[in-house]
């Protein structure tokens, strides 16, 4: 592989300190977290004491001093080296607590970031829907305004962190007949009278995800937990769609890295074949160059220069490498192991496919690409 420069030694003694926890405290619950469809509690309290859940934010709201951006890339690379998908870590530190430092009062930071990065609330954020998915102008939770309270009714679906979350940053229209110019976003606090939560979900791969159905029946939210100003919710959202998707590139990039890593080192001293040869050494040809791609991101993003076309660029190069990769890993891999349910190439195959989906689909990635040549 080429020589990475977006990392310092900083990185690297945070990465051990990781790979620690990860292969001490993680690895041996994990397939009970697969059973349950969750992490345990433990884990949020332990990632919140590594200092992982205050990555970016500042000291004073109890974050974690010096981090950025790229302390957060090395957690995903080292969850991924070891074949573990925790993708809800990533809602919570990477998509979630973004929008609190951006949008939020100081008084609504002072009450929920230093308990979200101990590691005591668990955050999600609430917008697909059972008819609304990539299209967000078309949910239809209603959050009218009654006093000094918002009622909503509403259901939401395949939220990650929704069986564990103590705080749901929720999209709803306050203003429907404005369309995406309607959207509100509030901050809810989950013992709230109304808010349930519906049936776990099955999924395709990423089984120890946390994945759920909401729902908001007459639900009564204090006014002053609106973030930010009325209907600019689908500003907001949108003000942090290259961070979220460098997040899942990032991730992409690190799976890919992983199962080339795992493959190759199974058939080394093994006599491996000419057409194994050739597989991989195309597939390290598209992961370096995918890396060098995502580390230029990175450096942009930490700069506050990577723009949302350039993020939408990079996830889709990143995600459908992912699959590429994966995939050609498998094909070559033994098939008496690969296609077990114990395999790491063959889970990874399963838990990759979500990310070419998620965060914005391969299609709408390649339509902002497309905008960006003026097309």
């Amino acid at each position: 592989m080429l020589t990475r420069t977006v990392l310092g030694t900083e990185h690297e003694t945070f990465r051990a300190t990781v790979r620690a926890f990860l292969e001490e405290e993680v690895v041996p619950e994990y397939p009970a977290w697969i059973s349950t469809g969750r992490p345990s509690d433990g884990f949020w309290k332990g990632m919140g004491a590594l200092g992982v859940l205050g990555i970016g934010v500042p000291e004073e709201y109890g974050g974690t001093p010096g981090s950025d951006f790229r302390h957060s890339v090395v957690v995903t690379e080292e969850i991924q080296r070891l074949g573990l998908a925790i993708g809800g870590l990533r809602v919570h530190t990477d998509i979630c607590v973004p929008y609190l430092l951006h949008h939020a009062s100081h008084e609504q930071r002072q009450q929920w970031l230093p308990r979200m990065c101990a590691g005591d609330v668990v955050v999600a954020l609430g917008i697909s829907e059972p008819g609304a998915g990539s299209d967000v102008k078309a949910i239809t939770t209603r959050a009218e305004r009654d006093g000094d309270h918002f009622v909503v009714n509403g259901a939401k679906t395949f939220i990650s962190n929704g069986a564990a979350t103590d705080l749901l940053i929720l999209a709803a229209k306050t203003d429907p007949a404005a369309g995406r110019d309607g959207i509100s976003l509030l901050l809810v606090d989950t013992t709230t009278p109304g808010f349930a939560r519906g049936r776990k979900l099955d999924k395709l791969g990423v089984a120890a995800q946390d994945l759920a159905e909401l729902s908001f029946t007459e639900m009564r939210v204090p006014v002053e937990c609106l973030l930010g100003e009325e209907n600019q919710g689908f500003r907001y959202l949108s003000s942090n769609l290259a961070h979220e998707r460098l997040s899942v590139a990032a991730n992409s990039q690190a799976a890919a890295v992983a199962a080339l890593e795992w493959t190759a080192s199974a058939l080394r001293g093994t006599g491996a074949g000419q057409e194994a040869k050739f597989v991989l050494a195309a597939c390290a040809t598209e992961v370096a160059a995918g890396q060098s791609l995502v580390d230029h991101a990175i450096t942009d993003h930490v700069a506050d220069r990577l723009s949302v076309a350039d993020a939408a660029l990079v996830k889709l190069f990143c995600t459908e490498l992912q699959g590429r990769v994966v995939d050609r890993c498998l094909s070559i891999s033994d098939p008496r192991t690969a296609y077990s349910v114990e395999s790491k190439i063959g889970n990874a195959y399963l838990d990759g496919r979500v990310s070419r989906i998620y965060a914005g689909s391969s299609e709408i990635m390649k339509v902002i690409v497309a905008q960006q040549l003026g097309l």
